[in-house]
């Protein structure tokens, strides 16, 4: 990169003493040292940064010298730390220290981020991150029984609350895992403890790793619980609230709040005094999902997928707002368990969908013109606004009318209450909240100056202000003279080809194209000051000196009117609280929007579904399709009627070839229940739905040797959770089961994992196998329906056979596999494809055989022949007792005894036994 900034350190030997004398710190933390304009790495962070950021060792500088003394270095410009900074924290889950210095030698920690600790480091992420950066702590009292207590605390520190929740569970810590997903938890805080307790930190931690969170380990002293009461007296709110806290029996949780706050620091804030809400949090109030259910439905984009479509989220989020796509991927993670709240979502979603105007209006003229009004409010609770801040906050709500209109402008009546009752009288009521200060910005803001980017103070509003503005402008018209004068001498023509312009290094001087900077050359009163790629900047004497007098007024003017922007930065402040109440209406408003959109642009209209109350009405789709897969490029996507009927198809079986649909299929029913939930139309021509409160599923082989956890391992793992965690009230999703080990003990498992579905959790479920055995469990249980997905096979008289897929999914059951097919699709040689097919016809005959022996007789013929042959044994083992035979003298005595037992010899099992 042509960009890299070059490594210059004034006292090289110096610092590499300063930075040798550094404690040890852990592998996932970097330490960043920032140089003004640049920044610097050094040692092995130096490497990771070249091999993750540049992709190359070879930007790898020294410092010192060349040996084992000098110091591996990198450079980063401001850009190129930025974008490493998103890298680092969202992609890889490090932690990250920027180091200043004040001196000569005088560095320090001034700033500290983790993934979900980003307060210091916002500024430079420019607010450009999904989902809030949610941080969890966890404390678990594991008893002898399997029911584990598990307390947690959690933040958004941008929003200033924090979360408990105290709940009992599993050995597998299920209810933690659908925990972390509802959340979206970021970084997780855990007690370490060396003297027990280490499988069970084995166990969370393995679940944190699989939902992809950054784990942070912290010592049991810090969650103690000795000072948590004068802690949140301090940090909340109300005064009284310590006092009546649920932390007499939250525990565990308040020792996670006790972990937490000391992590985050925020006691070292005063601005946080008083400023936050303890809530706890209802786990039950949301669908539960699992890690596997969130890979299984794409819920969320993965770092390799390349299209916007891929991912549910990516395919949803049409937002136009920061608060809405984070709001947006929140929603996706906790589908709702009341009906009368999924059908709120859907009447406004409605709404949108049936007025065109309504929708259009909303996006593009509204809501792409609100700013980050979290991250807005935040820079005014921690006094770090200034006057543009009070000027974005004055411009959203001189746009609140606008909203309010367009609302007031819907005709049909059955939509305005909801919309009235959602948006219509809140945002009224913030705009009306919001009057005095739109009041004051107008009178003391001079808005005229926003058009050249300053951000002033009128300067009428003070007479000293007055005085300097006088001067200012008549040192601006000095300077439109003096720029008419050099067009005219340079004979070039003036706001075409020679500009005055205000640049942020060196102040108000001309700029020509670098093809007319040629006329200045050679010409004494001219002096260039830098060359740059929109042109050449200079100067003349006479500018020189305006600009000298116009920076010196202006810095006046700035001291002049900095109490008063501090007066007034202050009263904006107080309205911080109206400010995130209205970004909660406008966030929810955008992600309806949205949801609007997206089934409206659907290829095919999504529609609105029916909703059954939990546990009662079937799921009844007709026409469905995958979201996702549909909006593929080259995919025309084949429907299928879904049906889960409790009694009848609550168990369905699908069977059928490799790539034919099967893994879609029953993914597209998980995505579409889970979209329903949200309050989102699906993609059918009619649905109705009943409420589930968890979608467990188990799909692919997800191997992780690296963990030392075999893909049948993994599989069992993950079956084991749903067996543990699924109610009667959930939908489950397995497709494949019983992979990795030998057929006969991966078909057993299926057959018990089946029954066990069936019988004692009776849940709705879709199980996708190649095991054509299964389909037999129709026979035993009324609830269990044979599906397959249809191939159309024609011989044509030809060697090799011609297999079309026709992705429809048809009652009945598939009698064969595949699997040589997709190999022929693939290319594989074709003597290996031949030999597959002669032994796959071998076993065939081979099986057929024996199992065509096995089905003559019954447990009758079993049961009497196993006597008689015992019998017989009996006799043949005192016949040869104490006498001295050979081999061949037993084996006849042996054939006398059958051949003398005639009701031996006529049974069917005895026969099938002589004929082996």
């Amino acid at each position: 990169m042509s960009s890299r900034p070059e490594l210059k350190v004034d006292d090289e030997g110096g610092f590499i003493k300063f930075f040798k004398s550094l404690s040890p710190k852990d592998n996932d933390t970097i330490r960043v040292f920032d140089r003004g304009d640049w920044y610097t790495a050094h040692d092995e962070d130096a490497s990771f940064i070249a091999k993750t950021v540049y992709k190359t060792t070879s930007v790898l500088r020294q410092l010192g010298r060349n040996d084992s003394s000098g110091l591996p270095s990198v450079t980063m410009s401001i850009t190129v730390f930025r974008n490493f900074l998103r890298e680092a924290l969202f992609r890889l889950g490090k932690r990250i220290e920027v180091w200043e210095s004040s001196g000569r030698m005088n560095w320090k920690v001034t700033k500290q981020a983790s993934p979900g600790n980003l307060q210091d480091i916002e500024e430079e992420l420019g607010g450009q991150f999904d989902g809030a950066p949610i941080i969890l702590a966890v404390k678990v009292s594991a008893k002898a029984s399997e029911a584990r207590n598990v307390g947690v605390c959690f933040a958004d520190a941008s929003v200033r609350e924090l979360g408990v929740s105290e709940f009992l569970d599993n050995d597998l810590y299920s209810n933690f895992e659908s925990l972390l997903i509802q959340l979206g938890v970021k970084e997780c805080l855990i007690q370490v403890d060396k003297t027990d307790k280490d499988v069970e930190l084995a166990k969370l931690k393995t679940i944190i790793d699989s939902c992809g969170i950054a784990i942070s380990e912290r010592a049991s002293t810090d969650f103690g619980i000795r000072d948590i009461d004068q802690d949140l007296a301090r940090l909340l709110k109300d005064d009284k609230a310590a006092g009546t806290l649920p932390q007499t029996y939250l525990k565990l949780a308040m020792g996670s709040a006790a972990a937490l706050i000391k992590y985050l620091g925020v006691l070292h804030d005063n601005t946080n005094f008083g400023q936050y809400q303890l809530y706890q949090h209802d786990l039950s109030q949301f669908m539960k999902l699992d890690a596997s259910a969130l890979k299984a439905l794409n819920l969320m984009p993965g770092p390799r997928d390349g299209a916007k479509n891929m991912s549910l989220y990516g395919l949803l989020n049409h937002c136009k707002t920061p608060i809405g796509s984070r709001l947006m991927s929140q929603w996706l993670k906790q589908p709702l368990m009341s009906k009368k709240e999924i059908e709120k979502r859907q009447q406004l979603v409605e709404a949108f969908v049936e007025d065109t105007e309504l929708r259009q209006t909303m996006q593009e003229e509204h809501l792409r013109s609100i700013p980050d009004l979290y991250r807005l409010a935040k820079r005014f609770q921690k006094k770090m606004a200034n006057l543009e801040d009070v000027v974005k906050a004055y411009q959203v709500v001189i746009r609140l009318p606008g909203f309010i209109g367009t609302l007031e402008g819907v005709i049909d009546e059955q939509y305005q209450e909801p919309l009235d009752e959602a948006y219509t009288i809140k945002i009224r009521e913030h705009s009306d909240s919001l009057a005095k200060l739109v009041e004051m910005v107008e009178t003391t803001v001079d808005l005229a100056a926003m058009d050249n980017h300053e951000y002033i103070i009128k300067p009428e509003f003070d007479d000293s202000l007055r005085t300097i503005r006088k001067k200012l402008d008549q040192l601006k018209h000095d300077m439109d003279q003096e720029h008419r004068s050099v067009g005219k001498d340079l004979d070039q023509e003036v706001e075409k080809k020679l500009f005055l312009e205000n640049h942020k290094t060196h102040g108000w001087c001309f700029r020509l194209t670098r093809t007319e900077a040629g006329c200045i050359r050679n010409k004494g009163k001219y002096s260039e000051v830098s060359t740059q790629k929109n042109g050449v900047f200079f100067t003349t004497s006479k500018l020189q000196s305006y600009r000298r007098e116009f920076d010196q007024l202006s810095e006046n003017y700035n001291r002049t009117q900095s109490s008063l922007v501090n007066e007034v930065v202050g009263v904006a402040a107080s309205y911080c609280p109206v400010i995130e109440q209205l970004a909660g209406v406008l966030a929810h408003m955008d992600v309806i929007v949205s949801f609007a959109h997206c089934s409206v642009h659907a290829p095919t209209s999504y529609v609105r579904p029916k909703i059954h109350p939990r546990g009662k009405g079937n799921t009844i789709l007709k026409e469905a399709r995958h979201p996702c897969m549909e909006m593929q490029d080259d995919i025309q996507f084949i429907t299928n009627d879904v049906t889960l009927e409790r009694g009848s198809s609550e168990f369905l079986i699908i069977t059928g070839p490799n790539m034919g649909g099967k893994s879609t299929y029953i993914r597209q029913i998980g995505v579409i229940a889970l979209m329903a939930q949200i309050g989102c139309f699906v993609p059918c021509s009619e649905a109705e739905l009943t409420i589930y409160d968890c979608i467990l599923a188990r799909v692919g082989a997800s191997d992780s040797q690296l963990k030392g956890v075999s893909t049948f391992m993994a599989e069992m793992l993950e079956t084991a959770n749903i067996l543990k965690s699924a109610t009667s009230e959930s939908l489950i999703i397995i497709d494949e089961l019983g992979r990795g080990t030998s057929t006969y003990d991966g078909f057993g498992l299926a057959w018990a994992i089946s029954e066990h579905i069936i019988k004692e959790i009776g849940c709705q479920s879709m199980f996708a196998t190649h095991f054509h055995e299964l389909t037999a469990l129709v026979d035993q249980y009324p609830q269990v329906k044979n599906l397959h997905v249809v191939a159309h096979i024609d011989d044509n008289g030809k060697a090799k056979r011609e297999v079309t897929l026709l992705y429809k999914v048809e009652d009945g059951i598939c009698d064969q596999s595949f699997g040589i097919h997709v190999a022929e699709l693939v290319r594989f040689p074709e003597k290996v494809v031949n030999m597959a097919k002669r032994k796959a016809d071998e076993l065939e005959d081979f099986t057929s055989k024996h199992e065509g022996q096995a089905v003559k007789y019954e447990k009758e013929d079993v049961e009497q022949g196993s006597a008689l042959l015992k019998d017989v044994l009996v006799k043949w083992n005192q016949e040869c007792e104490g006498k001295e035979l050979s081999k061949e003298q037993k084996v006849g005595l042996m054939k006398e005894l059958v051949k003398g037992n005639e009701k031996l010899l006529a049974n069917p099992f005895f026969q099938s036994i002589k004929a082996l």
